[in-house]
């Protein structure tokens, strides 16, 4: 098969590769959309703490199952199915208290082991085991099934968020998650959802997700926005979608009293920021973390875009076959559009 194996730091190589074979409890998945992650750019720069080289990655993954090993009785050779990334062990006190995405021996497709960036796929027994193969809905495409992964990780951090019915929802980023959160936030029942970013292209773009406005922090000034839309109050939960420390440093000036700030984006390793702690005091604010998804959020999220409560196609900007890795990585860096899509196997 092929694959596109990252030997180390920026070494990454298109070669061919043995089959995988699939061990009792195991499966073989024939990948056809492997979604680029941003991540998968900064590991392709940097690398990662839990990867180990040489290492296919890879995590947003739809494909079909071509094999099958012993013991395996509830998936069968052409099933179409979306991968959970995350994997808990299913035993550890998280998992045990229902937060499996906390799960203290947590494991990732693409970090752990080889994901998606290659025609098959092995998928561990632990896997099938603990959910985290989800049956992709009929008419759903595998291109928008691949989205399931990064949108899980939105359900997830509004559940942590509280958001729902009456809510006022300011999303800082107007990157694919930015919008997945925007979309998610008015279909839990939020009466305003006001999307900022200072990417003037970006916030154009993001106007499919069809929030009640749409802020540009270099211009104008958000908390002003907010307040004009929602009668002098500021918004009752703030989602920081982006990796950027001032977007966390100013999101405490932007959320109401008792209201929840999520800092949804990672900041660059090392990076720190100053927060005005008496904004949370003063005002009883909750501030939480969200990075990750459980198995069921996954398949929360594959019924959203097949039932096309979320429409999956308006973030489908490019398509790039597997031979092409270099320059699908190059054009999710530069944010050319939402999501790019490799296709290591034609359907």
């Amino acid at each position: 098969m092929k694959a596109a194996l990252l030997r180390g730091i920026e070494d990454l190589v298109y070669q061919d590769r043995p089959v995988p074979e699939p061990g009792p409890g195991e499966l073989l998945v024939k990948v056809r959309a492997c979604a680029v992650c941003g991540t998968d750019v900064k590991i392709y720069h940097h690398g990662h703490r839990l990867i180990r080289f040489p290492r296919v990655t890879g995590h947003e993954i739809a494909g079909e199952v071509a094999g099958a090993g012993a013991g395996v009785s509830e998936f069968r050779v052409g099933d179409r199915v979306q991968l959970a990334a995350a994997v808990p062990c299913g035993e550890c006190f998280f998992c045990r208290r229902g937060a499996p995405a906390m799960c203290d021996r947590l494991i990732a497709v693409g970090y752990h082991f080889d994901g998606g960036f290659a025609e098959y796929l092995k998928v561990p027994e632990r896997m099938l085991r603990n959910a985290c193969v989800n049956r992709i809905p009929d008419g759903l495409p595998f291109e928008e099934a691949a989205l399931a992964e990064p949108l899980a990780c939105v359900i997830n951090g509004q559940e942590r968020s509280g958001i729902g019915f009456g809510s006022t929802v300011l999303v800082l980023g107007a990157g694919p998650i930015g919008c997945f959160h925007a979309q998610l936030a008015r279909r839990r029942g939020a009466f305003r959802v006001i999307v900022s970013d200072p990417d003037p292209a970006r916030l154009e773009a993001a106007r499919f997700t069809g929030a009640d406005r749409y802020v540009n922090p270099g211009s104008e000034d958000p908390a002003a926005a907010v307040r004009e839309i929602n009668g002098g109050r500021l918004a009752d939960q703030v989602m920081v979608a982006t990796g950027a420390g001032i977007a966390q440093e100013q999101s405490l000036q932007l959320v109401d009293k008792r209201g929840t700030v999520n800092f949804f984006g990672g900041l660059p390793k090392g990076q720190t920021v100053n927060l005005d702690t008496n904004l949370i005091h003063y005002g009883e604010l909750r501030v939480v973390g969200t990075h990750g998804s459980a198995p069921s959020h996954n398949a929360q999220a594959l019924a959203l875009l097949a039932g096309g409560s979320i429409p999956g196609r308006p973030y489908l900007s490019a398509v790039f076959p597997l031979a092409d890795i270099g320059s699908a990585l190059a054009a999710a860096e530069a944010r050319q559009g939402l999501k790019v899509i490799v296709r290591p196997t034609e359907s």
